[in-house]
């Protein structure tokens, strides 16, 4: 029994702090607007970008020191489409930056008076997007963070003056339990400023159907210059009157129904601040399933028998109160229920073509009529649409430019799609692929939603050959790179030159039209799911063979999609990728002989052959020869270089010095572009030569194979130094597992991939 007391008495408590806070005078509601005029003074259009900001951050700019940026940014999306939902949408980063963007107009209040379609494949996950991007506004509105105010007119019951008591007690009685029904539903609890006690058994409240934000009960032609006295003093006014986005706090109209009873009350009291002693505020609580704030319809949803909403019980009343009939007329549409809220359709088919096609007026005039009379609509439309539902809107043609398409495609950022699988089988099955591996599964996937070929890339890369080892013939792979944001190390200091921020839009600009076509979102994770099954094994890793195998001998014909060339292409990459890791791995490097060479290099190419002289920035005296030179281009150098190609290297390395340097500053000279240079060349140069002493060296393979076993220790030393620094930094730097590293180095040394991409030194 205490158990059950203490249970009942939580759920008391935990209720009691969710339900709605009292209506709040219109005078202690202005003190807020003044104390927090951004969130006071919101609609639902600056409510959404807030809720976008909220859950999705500002976004990471992963270049930010580069000159040639587009602000392309990195948004971590599963606190608002993943986290807490039923159904997990992954949003990759072209649509993320696609969908910050519209938010972000909305927000400056550009193109509000629009419908927003989102349109993707069958299979893009369009449903999921919306239903968990309303749940998360939903969530965020009723927060602290995302509250906003709406008009509610109080009577004191005395106003009523001579009506019979029993029927004043009948009518609050009434009136209080339609309240206490209305209230039962979650409300947040809002640290906002109480302005009077709770007695609904002295007064009556009479919500604006249409959810008016308070400050339009200020008539609009008094309102700038109420504004101006209200914010007297207030960093915040320059803001107010020069931001777009509170132009609607000036432009607007409030309901007809406000309207009304403002003008109904002033005739009574003959003064405006009578009149605003019955406006009071309180939150505006959404809640989808009653359809407040938020309204989604399915096509097959039937269009509502009574178009027209009413309430006689208030509207009786309403005219015993000002004495005279239907001067108020409370009665409104299902349009009012989400005005300053969400709109959405769920497919434009059946019934939503219709619904789609009564929001021209409304959008077009910002009105809907509703019998006599006129109901404002300012809420957020939008509505998810499959390319081939376009046909049934598209003989209005006055409507088209009221429309804005979203495109929802096929996920074609490569790490995205990986998450889902991730997601739908869990993150252990990473255990079970080779590094690279499994984001390969994702590149093959991808690789059916891109188009053929790419104008822009073709215009960034004037001659596609030269990356046969990297790059398939049409620059898939190279496009898929740049959807994640990242510039592969392979590009050549040409073509990233030519990688401008005009080259770089038209890229990205590309994404536009792809993604609508290929292996689906749900098709993907059935041929992931079938491959997984096959070739996991607790005793082996799933290895780039087994990838191939799959994709060309698939009873579900794949390989009639996806072609033989682009995984040859996909395989050469891995190759390569995997060759500069254990190449990275196995190089050992002397970061001060490297700064001296550097160093001694730069002062000697300024002196004939023959000379002696002592470098001001090392303290060397040296003996400047053929062979001196000759000894550090070696590694500055790849080897097909002629000679007479390093006499040139030698000097156009000394123009530049001594434009650039001439100074014995040590400090200096590091932080020039000739010295950083040549720094990067000899590192890698090393790095690529790195494998050379242990390819020839049977024992060396066969020490990596013994890895692990007793027959390890039979090696000498040096031997095992080198297998061991060679595992342990695979391990640290790239991921693998000691079975992996192992088997990997196995890979290059077997496969030849040293000499295979020795010809692009």
């Amino acid at each position: 029994m205490d158990n059950i007391q203490k249970a009942l008495n939580s759920l008391n408590k935990n209720i009691v702090e969710k339900r709605e806070h009292i209506p709040i005078p219109f005078t202690t509601f202005l003190e807020w607007c003044v104390e927090r005029p951004t969130i006071a003074l919101r609609n639902v259009f600056q409510v959404f970008y807030d809720m976008v900001v909220f859950y999705l951050g500002e976004g990471e700019n992963e270049n930010p020191n580069d000159p040639e940026s587009i602000k392309f940014m990195k948004y971590d999306c599963n606190n608002l489409f993943v986290e807490g939902v039923d159904h997990p949408f992954f949003a990759d980063r072209l649509f993320a930056n696609r969908f910050v963007n519209l938010a972000r107009m909305l927000k400056s209040g550009a193109q509000q008076n629009m419908v927003y379609i989102f349109k993707g494949p069958i299979g893009s996950g369009k449903s999921m997007f919306l239903n968990n991007l309303l749940l998360k506004f939903e969530e965020f509105a009723n927060t602290e963070e995302g509250v906003r105010y709406e008009i509610v007119w109080r009577f004191n019951r005395h106003t009523f003056g001579d009506m019979p008591e029993h029927e004043a007690f009948t009518f609050f009685e009434k009136l209080y339990n339609l309240v206490e029904v209305k209230s039962e539903r979650k409300k947040p609890k809002l640290s906002t400023p109480q302005g009077t006690p709770n007695i609904f058994n002295d007064y009556i409240d009479i919500p604006c159907p249409s959810h008016d934000h308070p400050i339009l009960v200020i008539p609009k032609r008094y309102r700038t210059s109420f504004i101006k006295n209200l914010f007297t003093g207030s960093k915040f006014t320059e803001q107010l009157f020069s931001l777009m986005e509170y132009d609607w706090v000036f432009r607007e109209n409030p309901c007809t129904i406000c309207t009304s009873l403002y003008r109904a009350l002033l005739g009574k009291y003959g003064t405006p601040e009578k009149v605003f002693e019955n406006v009071y505020a309180r939150p505006y609580v959404f809640n989808r399933q009653l359809g407040e704030g938020i309204s989604v319809y399915n096509p097959g949803d039937e269009p509502p028998s009574q178009k027209v909403l009413r309430d006689e019980f208030i509207q009786r009343r309403l005219n015993f109160i000002l004495n005279e009939s239907n001067k108020v007329k409370y009665k409104y549409s299902q349009y009012a229920k989400t005005n300053n809220g969400i709109y959405g359709l769920m497919d434009v088919k059946s019934h939503n073509t219709n619904r789609l096609i009564e929001l021209h007026n409304i959008i077009s005039e910002g009105v809907h009529k509703v019998d006599d009379i006129e109901e404002n609509v300012n809420s957020l439309l939008v509505a998810v649409m499959n390319p081939e539902d376009q046909k049934n809107i598209q003989n209005f043609k006055s409507f088209s430019d009221r429309i804005h398409y979203i495109n929802i495609p096929y996920v074609m950022d490569l790490n995205t799609e990986v998450e889902i699988y991730r997601n739908t089988f869990g993150r252990q099955i990473d255990k079970s692929f080779l590094p690279r591996v499994l984001h390969n599964f994702a590149r093959v996937i991808i690789s059916t939603r891109l188009s053929k070929q790419s104008k822009a890339l073709l215009e960034l890369i004037h001659d596609p050959v030269k990356y046969t080892l990297y790059c398939d013939k049409n620059l898939n792979l190279l496009k898929m790179e740049f959807y994640t944001g990242h510039i592969p190390d392979w590009l050549t200091e040409e073509d990233r030159k030519r990688l401008t921020a005009k080259m770089r839009r038209k890229i990205i600009a590309e994404s536009e039209t792809e993604g609508d076509h290929g292996i689906s979102g749900r098709d993907s994770i059935r041929y992931f799911n079938t491959f997984y099954s096959r070739y996991a094994k607790d005793d082996k890793l799933i290895t780039m063979s087994d990838l191939v195998k799959f994709f060309t001998s698939s009873r579900d014909n794949l390989d009639k999609i996806i072609s033989k060339e682009f995984l040859d292409s996909l395989v050469r990459l891995y190759d390569f990728t995997v060759l500069q890791e254990v190449k990275e791995s196995l190089y050992y490097y002397n970061q001060q002989q490297i700064e001296r060479d550097i160093l001694n290099y730069l002062f000697a190419v300024n002196f004939e052959i023959g000379s002696s002289e002592k470098c001001p920035y090392t303290g060397d005296t040296l003996h400047i020869t053929e062979e001196f030179f000759e000894g550090i281009e070696s590694r500055i150098l790849t080897n097909k270089i002629t000679k007479t190609g390093r006499l040139k290297f030698r000097e156009d390395t000394q123009k530049e010095y001594t434009t650039t340097v001439l100074t014995g500053d040590k400090k200096k000279i590091k932080k020039t572009k000739i010295y950083t240079a040549l720094s990067e060349r000899y590192m890698f140069n090393i790095k690529e030569k790195a494998l050379d002493p242990f390819l020839k060296n049977e024992n060396f393979r066969r020490a990596i194979k013994d890895y692990g076993e007793k027959e390890f220790h039979t090696y000498d030393k040096k031997i095992r130094d080198d297998v061991q620094y060679l595992i342990k930094n695979l391990c640290d730097r790239f991921d693998y597992s000691e079975q992996g590293a192992r088997d990997m180095c196995i890979y290059v040394i077997d496969n030849e991939l040293a000499k295979k991409f020795g010809q692009t030194g």
